[in-house]
């Protein structure tokens, strides 16, 4: 995980709690720390479970995909809310797909025979993990990163 994220991660923590304990009804406040809530977990899970093995990364497709649903299940009435909850939402389905498509080609790359074919079929599960992986980091990185700093600051904002 980049020290960036480590720091927005940590930041939207501490904006959790400040806002968990002042907040009781269905307040932007409220609003806030459940949209960052699930953001967390959604983030906590991906700095957990950046596996290497195929199992590991399938079940880390599927449960971000839970998170994504989650997120998108949230009942956030204030509208610039909604915007990042569906902005989150987005990119951890993005994330996703590209962790089960490279965990896929992962599958591939272990089941190749050792011969041209197999060194093919290697090759180009390589090729596939790399360009799945590469992507999603550079995109989803950091979208999610500017997401966490102005998620922060709308929040940190008196109602």
């Amino acid at each position: 995980m980049s020290v960036s994220r480590k720091y927005n991660v940590t930041a939207l923590m501490s904006l959790s709690m400040a806002i968990l304990i002042s907040a009781c009804n269905d307040t932007k406040a409220s609003q806030c720390q459940r949209l960052i809530q699930a953001v967390n977990a959604g983030n906590s899970l991906i700095d957990k479970n950046k596996g290497q093995q195929v199992i590991t990364s399938l079940q880390l497709s599927k449960d971000l995909e839970a998170v994504t649903k989650s997120l998108e299940e949230l009942n956030l009435k204030d509208p610039k809310l909604q915007e990042y909850q569906s902005r989150f939402a987005k990119n951890f389905k993005n994330v996703s797909q590209a962790i089960a498509k490279a965990a896929k080609a992962l599958g591939l790359a272990k089941t190749a025979e050792a011969s041209q074919s197999g060194r093919e079929k290697l090759q180009q599960a390589r090729k596939d993990i790399d360009t799945a992986l590469t992507a999603v980091s550079k995109t989803a990185g950091k979208d999610s990163d500017k997401l966490v700093g102005e998620l922060n600051k709308y929040c940190s904002e008196p109602e």
